[in-house]
Parts: C-alpha cells; structure tokens; sequence
C-alpha cells in the first residue's frame, strides 16, 4: 500500500496563495492516480481535483477552476496542489488521496489511500 503525507496548510488572507504538497511511499506513485479532497466543519466531504497516474487528466470541481492547479511529480513521488485566489470558502481540511484505479476517478470510495489531512483556513 502507499501511505501519504500532506504539508503546506496555514492560515492565510483572503486572495493570497497556498501550495498544499503531499509525499507517497510505499508503493510506486506513478501506479496510482491521486486526488485532493477537502471537508469544512458541517459539511460533507468533496473532491476538489484529482490527477491522472501520469499527469494528462485533469479534474476540478466547479468552485476552485481557474484558481488551483493540481500537478504531480512521479520521480519525486509527490503530488502537489496550488491554490491561488483563496477566498474563505475554501477554509477546509484538505486531504491527499490515492487510487489503484487504471484511470482518474471521480468517485470517493475507490481513493483507498488518504493522508491525515492539512487544515486550510482562509481570513476576510
């Protein structure tokens, strides 16, 4: 299995920047798409972006396109997710995910593998 590692949350203001990282061991990165998923108090979890195993394919949900940038670095064994933009939304747990799944994967359940989480909370 691969065990995942997030890094880079903080405390930001409003329309700055963030660069969420997240580093795989165990198995070989470049076997498993990855995704980012995030969860604010009250609210259920949801897939921000996810990564194809290679880095073609790309997804983001509706609210962070055109601000976040997913991208990977399989000779790194790292997965990387900016955020420019932020706005207070955003303020959430973000979680790094991994699947064996031969192609990118919309669906939560088939991310086997998750990091602990980085907190993210943007200020007004």
């Amino acid at each position: 299995q691969v065990q995942l590692v997030e890094s880079g949350g903080g405390l930001v203001q409003a329309g700055r920047s963030l660069r969420l990282s997240c580093a795989a061991s165990g198995r070989t990165f470049s076997n498993y798409a990855m995704g980012w998923f995030r969860q604010a108090p009250g609210k259920r979890r949801e897939l921000v972006a996810a990564i194809s195993r290679g880095g073609i394919n790309t997804y983001y949900v509706d609210a962070v396109k055109g601000r976040f940038t997913i991208s990977r670095d399989n000779g790194k064994n790292s997965g990387y997710l900016q955020m420019n933009s932020l706005k207070p939304e955003d303020t959430a747990v973000y979680y790094c995910t991994a699947t064996p799944t031969l192609a990118m994967t919309l669906t939560p359940k088939e991310y086997n593998y998750w990091g602990q989480g980085t907190q993210v909370t943007v200020s007004s």
